[in-house]
């Protein structure tokens, strides 16, 4: 780990300022948009415009990339990211707003791309799992530090704008100004999304359903803080606690996922997680069960992802791996668009407790889902290992996590024989 930092750390450092700058932007433009009178179905439509984008930055990243190379894609991204973060508070207009966010959550797809390509190719067969372990977490870290950011200054003013512009044009430095080497540009073949669905369906559904989870926990959280009637202090809390809560169970269902049937495990986690947003739901005026529930909420969600794409390569030949965590990321990705203008709605219709109720649902159906399929194939006799990897990750990061499961499963059969 101590050599992954030595020798990355100057990409580390930009990614870390990266996150505080993208943490910082949902929860500071959720708060923002309450002050502005925008009601939850408003604020929906501009938090899912980072969705859409960041799903069309995932697909044409590549392109972009093999036309000038990631150095200039990289500084050109990162000075529209910049840009856009002034504009929220220059023109505080909702369809303004849903563009800025397309071409945020655009640029930040690329800039993604790019920086997990960087440390991948940095890093060598024995420490690419440490390396993809330590940006995880200093992603977390780095999202869960934006959330006190919000105290130092007027979510109403221009100064926490330029804070966020500020982070992400300086992210930028320790990465282009050291002697770090562009890697080579590589493509992976992608696979149908009807031969990935044939492959597993519980992998896509799942994958599906989750990202409409995500979508409602990391773009509505700040929108769902605003309408309950929370202050800027304990909004930035509870955000935290949703990230924290992820960063924390990762490794213990990690852990769980290696040593039993991941179906049941899908199946536990996200019942429990029903359980309690729909029951918890109803005491929401306790600021201490919202934020247990944030706590639960993240770590039921985070883990899930790399459980669900752990599953998924049960059933896959190592070669076929990164092209499949490719398409569900993608589904993911739809069903991120989605997810924010259903729980917008339910909100103003219903009031902030739609927020868990929305949550508790779709946890409810991947459950229901998950035991539906225990009836219809049995548990696969030979398992891959789980690597974890977060819902923001690009298609670089999932085919460096396929990477490392791979290597760890060649060196579980070796020592097996």
């Amino acid at each position: 780990m101590l050599y992954v930092l030595k020798t990355s750390w100057p990409l580390l450092l930009g990614v870390l300022l990266l996150l505080l700058g993208n943490g910082l932007q949902g929860t500071l433009l959720g708060i923002r948009g309450g002050l502005e009178g925008y009601d939850a179905a408003t604020m929906s439509l501009v938090m899912s415009g980072y969705y859409v984008g960041f799903l069309l930055g995932s697909r044409r990243a590549t392109v972009l990339i093999a036309r000038v190379g990631h150095v200039r894609v990289f500084a050109a991204l990162g000075s529209l990211i910049s840009a856009a973060f002034i504009l929220y508070a220059a023109v505080p207009y909702v369809w303004a707003w849903v563009l800025l966010r397309v071409l945020v959550g655009y640029a930040f797809a690329g800039v993604y791309v790019v920086a997990e390509s960087w440390l991948n190719n940095a890093a060598t067969n024995e420490t690419r799992g440490q390396a993809l372990s330590l940006y995880m977490i200093v992603q977390m870290v780095g999202i869960i530090s934006a959330q006190g950011l919000l105290n130092l200054g007027d979510p109403a003013g221009y100064g926490l704008f330029v804070v966020m512009s500020v982070l992400v044009s300086v992210a930028f430095l320790p990465i282009l100004l050291t002697g770090v080497v562009a890697p080579p540009f590589q493509t992976t073949k992608p696979m149908s999304l009807r031969q990935l669905f044939h492959i597993s369906p519980l992998g896509c559904i799942g994958t599906f359903l989750l990202g409409g989870v995500f979508a409602a926990i990391f773009g509505m959280a700040s929108v769902f803080g605003t309408q309950a009637g929370m202050s800027v202090a304990q909004i930035s809390i509870f955000v935290a606690a949703i990230y924290a809560g992820g960063l924390v169970a990762q490794y213990p269902i990690g852990w769980m996922s290696d040593r039993m049937d991941r179906r049941v495990l899908i199946m536990g986690l996200t019942a429990a997680g029903a359980l309690a947003t729909l029951g918890g739901g109803f005491f929401t005026e306790s600021y201490a069960v919202t934020l247990a529930l944030a706590l639960l909420i993240g770590g039921v969600a985070n883990p899930l992802y790399s459980l669900i794409i752990a599953y998924t390569n049960d059933f896959l030949q190592p070669s076929d791996m990164a092209a499949a965590s490719g398409g569900l990321l993608f589904i993911n990705g739809l069903g991120a668009m989605t997810g924010p203008p259903i729980i917008g709605a339910a909100m103003t219709r219903f009031g902030a407790g739609a927020f868990f109720a929305y949550i508790g649902i779709l946890f409810a159906l991947v459950a229901l889902y998950a035991f539906y399929r225990m009836s219809k194939r049995p548990t696969p006799d030979e398992t891959s290992p789980y690597a974890p990897v977060l819902p923001q990750a690009s298609p670089v990061a999932l085919e460096v996590a396929q990477g490392v499961a791979i290597e760890r499963a060649a060196g579980v059969e070796a020592e097996r024989e």
